[in-house]
């Protein structure tokens, strides 16, 4: 029976080789990152509704605060750790400010949410909730990946300097002492 990091390479050979070498260190970085956000997600969103916002008397509207602060926490920090950890190689080509960075991945962040909820939803019809969860994380995580490598942490392309058979000649210049 071949065992789990087997059927992975097999699936990362099946890639288009240029693709390989990104998806065995980049996400897994990712991943790492991401499970990080877990962490500090689950952290923030016991402290606000046990400790910090007990105050609040309605549990459900305590509930979406802490969640919301949650959120934004884990937000934060997955953000920092990609763009210092999962993408540091390309901070240089990378040229707006960090607010903007942040804007993008925050809406890359969204479609992923989009993308889990609506597939859970999708999933759940087929099998246990819990494990169209697990795998609509997956997917949507694949899908928060592709969207931050391609658009918030894109590669810029090199320019190209043109060839000298590609430049154009100027034209000869014309003279006042023509007749």
């Amino acid at each position: 029976m071949p065992t789990l990091r087997g059927f992975a390479e097999a699936v990362i050979r099946r890639l288009p080789e240029r693709l390989q070498p990104m998806v065995r260190w980049r996400f897994i970085k990712f991943g790492v990152v991401g499970a990080s956000g877990t962490v500090v997600n689950i952290a923030v969103l016991y402290l606000m509704q046990e400790f910090l916002l007990k105050g609040i008397e309605d549990f459900h509207v305590r509930l979406n605060y802490s969640i919301a602060i949650a959120i934004t926490l884990a937000t934060i920090n997955n953000f920092y750790w990609n763009r210092r950890l999962t993408w540091r190689d390309r901070r240089h080509e990378v040229h707006h400010s960090t607010l903007y960075l942040f804007a993008k991945y925050v809406m890359a962040a969204g479609l992923s949410i989009a993308v889990q909820s609506l597939l859970t939803k999708w999933l759940a019809l087929h099998m246990h909730y819990i494990l169209a969860n697990l795998l609509s994380i997956v997917l949507a995580s694949v899908c928060n990946f592709v969207a931050n490598d391609r658009l918030t942490f894109r590669k810029r392309r090199a320019k190209i300097a043109p060839s000298p058979a590609e430049t154009p000649v100027p034209a000869p210049a014309a003279r006042d002492d023509a007749p």
